[in-house]
């Protein structure tokens, strides 16, 4: 298994309801994949926004998210390498700087529904979204 990143909807899952895609989300983070300070950002905004966590329990979830996950700073010089990424794929300003992000800490695998499934970017990251519909 290659080097993994997760996006910020894979973290949220780990604490939904949904029981497929908190199992999946899950099993990813058990991998001790590699996570931004951007994901952390995302997942504090949302836990305290749309689920209504309190500020100790998102403390207490990024603390053991930080210890169970390798985190990746973002650099002045990713911000730039995102607007290269934006430009060439179409992505927004943020996936692009998670597609940076993850191409930054050598990763080889991006775990988001954000993006098309099975997508190569720069020859050396691939986008999986381990929530999709095996339908069809």
């Amino acid at each position: 298994m290659g080097v993994e990143f997760v996006d910020t909807n894979t973290v949220i899952y780990s604490l939904g309801e949904d029981a497929t895609k908190r199992r999946k989300a899950l099993a990813i983070l058990a991998g001790k994949p590699i996570v931004s300070i951007q994901v952390l950002n995302e997942t504090a905004n949302t836990m305290r926004r749309k689920l209504d966590f309190d500020i100790p329990a998102i403390r207490r979830f990024l603390m053991d998210l930080m210890q169970e996950s390798r985190v990746h700073p973002i650099t002045p010089t990713t911000v730039l390498a995102a607007l290269t990424i934006a430009e060439r794929y179409g992505f927004s300003h943020y996936d692009s700087l998670i597609v940076a992000t993850a191409i930054d800490a050598g990763c080889d695998m991006l775990y988001s529904e954000d993006m098309q499934h099975g997508q190569i970017i720069d020859n050396r990251l691939t986008v999986i979204n381990p929530f999709r519909s095996r339908v069809g």
